[in-house]
This record gives structure tokens, C-alpha cells and sequence, in this order.
């Protein structure tokens, strides 16, 4: 029998230990006092076999942007069991202790980025967001079929990481508001996470590098935020420099196109890569020749949880009028079990017990968090078996309320 409790700040290197054992990892030293630094920041709870600790789980304190709404979400992270007490229930408590904390402090929803995509569907977590990983030929001028943006392009000067966090960190936190499903970023998080010297995953990548659109003293227009790796020609053979980017905001795709041109363009590189692009990136729409432009991979991206159903599905906005009783189960938390008569709309919505009542949708509450930030679709679940639809039009009607005029996305793993 595993002791759940909060892990003192003097257990921190433990946990980090223990993580570093599950994760296979070996960090570097500024890497270590990086992830130190940032779970003082952090909810952190442990389970403790006497005085062992055997499991961890850490969560940030970030509010996630969703349709209309910014709302309270723990972002779990650092999430490990021991070898020696797996499938013992480790997890199960930790989670169960993690989740009650989040319904006490106020948290309708809770987020993760999955280590491994089979876990965490069990604890009633769902695929919210898309990323797809795009990478761009530019040993050639990158062919458009629209006109870029002509303002000035400038560099930002990374070796000042509060000066750039003043430069494009309002921009940044402007555009949350326009796709669901990004978290709440910090001046910590900016300079320790973004705006580091080294890529903790790629040490020859150079430091970050900052690109804006704009006239100088305007608001910013779009930024790019990228590191480059030189070419390689020590192997048999050559590999050509890579612009490897991280985020791309831009007030509109001729912005957009202007950002990538410029990136394509620069010298001793014949590759750009952006990884956790979403899915309807404008690039690959306006790209003329998508043989230069390809997508390369796709994947599940943040994983959702619902914590408390009734506050999340009224604390969000509705895109067209939707009333349907839903089945719901959740085997973890009790209270999003039953049946609920949805009312919602562009003006509001409401949710309340409908027991009695027959249910045009029966799901279970990770399906209704995969839908939630609507990037996924519940006529889809219907046709893959996961949603039972019992009056005709039930799911194509939510998903008309859940839609979003851009799909959720974010690319802040945690």
C-alpha cells in the first residue's frame, strides 16, 4: 500500500531522478536545474512506498484557451512509476488524487501530452488536437500562389530573452484566442523553454533566433521563431543545413507567406522543418508545388480531460443552437455519470440532470473530451463504434455547435 502525498520541495531531485529512471533519460546539467527550476513552479505529488518515492506527477498552473474562454487546466507532466511497482495502481491514485485537486481548485478541464497514446484513454483523457509536421524543399525558392506581405522583416535580439518576450509575447498571447487549446505562457516558461541558448533535444542546433513583420514602431504583424543546424558533408553523404521552426504566428496568410518565404530563403540550408503545425496550416493551401511542401507526419497532440462536464461544456462558446440528452460515463469521477439535457447556443448554454429521459447520444467522457475543443468530430466516433447515436442527426448536431472556425492546435509540449 503506496502513501499519496505532495512531494516537499526538498524531494524534488528524487522525483527528477525517478523520472529520468522511467524516461530513459540522461540530461545535462543545465538541463537538470531547468527542470528543478521548474517543478518549484509546479502542483507536485508523489507516492511513497515507506519512505521510497515511487511514482510522481507534477502539474503547471496554466489556463487553456477554448472556444470563447479561457479556463483554469492543471497541464500534467513528469508523470512516472517506478519499475519495481508498476500495475500496483501507482497511477490510478495519482491520477484519482490529482483530478479530486482539480475539481476543488475550480478546474473544469485538465490537459497532458501522452508519452504513450494507449495510457491515459483510461483515465478518461481524449486526442483534442492534431499536429502534423511539415517540412519544406529550399534548395529552391518556395513557389506561392499568393503575394507575400512587402512590410520589413527584422531580427529580434535573442540574447536579451526578456527584451523578446516584450516584443512578440503580447502577439503571442493575442493570438491564443483564436484557436483553442493552448495553454497560458509564462515568463518562465518563455525564457527557460523557448528562448534557452541549447535545444535541450539537439545540442548542434544554434540558439533561438526571432524573425518579425512589421513597419518599426508598428504593432507586430507575424513572427517566426527558429534555430538552424549548419550542413553535414562528414558522412557519405551530405546533409544540407535545416531551418528547424517552432512557431509561426501571422495576422494573416499573406504574413504567413512572407515568414515562410524568408525562411526557405536563407543561406547554407536546403531544408526547413516545422514541427506541431496544425492540421489547416494556410502554408499548405498557398504552397504551389505541395511536392516541396509535404506533410511528413501526423499525430495526436494535447489529450483532454473533462473534470467537471457541466462546467466545461458551459464555460465554453457554441457555434449554432444544439439540445440533446447525453448518456454519459466516466468511470473515474462519478459525478459526470448519468444523463444531461444539453441547451446551447450562441447566446449561452445550459446543463442539467435529465434522468428519465431518452438519450440522443450515449458516450463515454472521453469521447465528449475529444470533441470538446472541436477537432474531433462525433459523427466520426459514431461511424467507429465509440459513440452510440439513438435519435438521427444527435452527433452531426453537436458537432455543429462544437465547431470552431479554426482548428484547436497547440504546439507547447509540457
Amino acid at each position: 500500500m503506496v502513501d499519496i502525498r505532495e512531494v516537499p520541495e526538498s524531494d524534488i531531485d528524487r522525483a527528477l531522478e525517478l523520472a529520468y529512471l522511467v524516461f530513459h533519460d540522461r540530461p545535462e546539467k543545465e538541463a537538470r536545474e531547468r527542470h528543478h527550476d521548474m517543478l518549484l513552479h509546479c502542483t507536485r505529488i508523489g507516492a511513497y512506498d515507506g519512505d521510497a518515492l515511487v511514482g510522481f506527477m507534477a502539474a503547471h498552473d496554466f489556463r487553456l484557451s477554448v472556444p470563447g474562454a479561457d479556463l483554469p487546466c492543471p497541464g500534467l507532466t513528469f508523470v512516472s512509476v517506478s519499475p519495481t511497482h508498476r500495475r500496483r495502481g501507482v497511477l490510478t491514485s495519482l491520477m484519482g488524487e490529482m483530478l479530486r485537486r482539480a475539481g476543488e481548485a475550480g478546474s473544469p478541464i485538465a490537459a497532458l501530452w501522452a508519452s504513450e497514446a494507449a495510457i491515459y484513454g483510461r483515465f478518461g483523457y481524449g486526442s483534442a488536437t492534431q499536429g502534423v509536421t511539415i517540412e519544406i524543399d529550399s534548395t529552391r525558392p518556395l513557389a506561392l500562389r499568393i503575394e507575400a506581405d512587402r512590410r520589413p522583416l527584422r531580427l529580434v535580439d535573442t540574447s536579451d530573452p526578456e527584451g523578446a518576450v516584450a516584443v512578440i509575447g503580447p502577439y503571442h498571447e493575442a493570438a491564443r484566442a483564436t484557436r483553442a487549446g493552448r495553454p497560458t505562457r509564462g515568463e518562465w516558461r518563455w525564457t527557460e523553454e523557448w528562448l534557452t541558448e541549447q535545444d535541450e533535444e539537439d545540442e548542434e542546433l544554434s540558439p533561438p533566433r526571432i524573425i518579425v513583420l512589421g513597419e518599426p514602431g508598428e504593432p507586430v504583424a507575424g513572427y517566426v521563431l527558429y534555430r538552424t543546424k549548419p550542413e553535414d558533408d562528414s558522412g557519405p553523404t551530405r546533409t544540407p543545413g535545416r531551418v528547424q521552426v517552432y512557431e509561426l504566428e501571422a495576422d494573416t496568410p499573406a504574413v504567413a507567406a512572407a515568414l515562410w518565404e524568408c525562411l526557405a530563403s536563407l543561406d547554407l540550408t536546403g531544408r526547413v522543418c516545422a514541427w506541431g503545425r496544425p492540421a489547416d496550416d494556410p502554408l499548405l493551401h498557398f504552397a504551389a508545388d505541395r511536392d516541396q511542401v509535404r506533410v511528413t507526419a501526423a499525430f495526436p497532440a494535447l489529450w483532454l480531460r473533462l473534470v467537471d462536464v457541466g462546467a466545461a461544456l458551459t464555460g465554453r462558446s457554441w457555434a449554432a443552437p444544439v439540445e440533446l440528452v447525453l448518456e454519459l460515463t466516466d468511470a473515474r469521477l462519478p459525478a459526470n455519470t448519468g444523463r444531461f439535457r444539453l441547451k446551447a447556443g450562441p447566446h449561452g448554454a445550459a446543463y442539467e440532470p435529465a434522468d428519465g429521459q431518452a438519450p440522443d447520444l450515449s458516450l463515454d467522457v472521453r469521447e465528449l473530451a475529444a470533441c470538446y475543443l472541436g477537432g474531433t468530430r462525433a459523427v466520426e466516433l459514431v461511424a467507429a463504434g465509440l459513440v452510440a447515436e439513438h435519435a438521427p442527426g444527435a452527433a452531426a448536431a453537436l458537432d455543429a455547435g462544437l465547431r470552431t472556425a479554426l482548428l484547436a492546435h497547440t504546439a507547447d509540449e509540457f
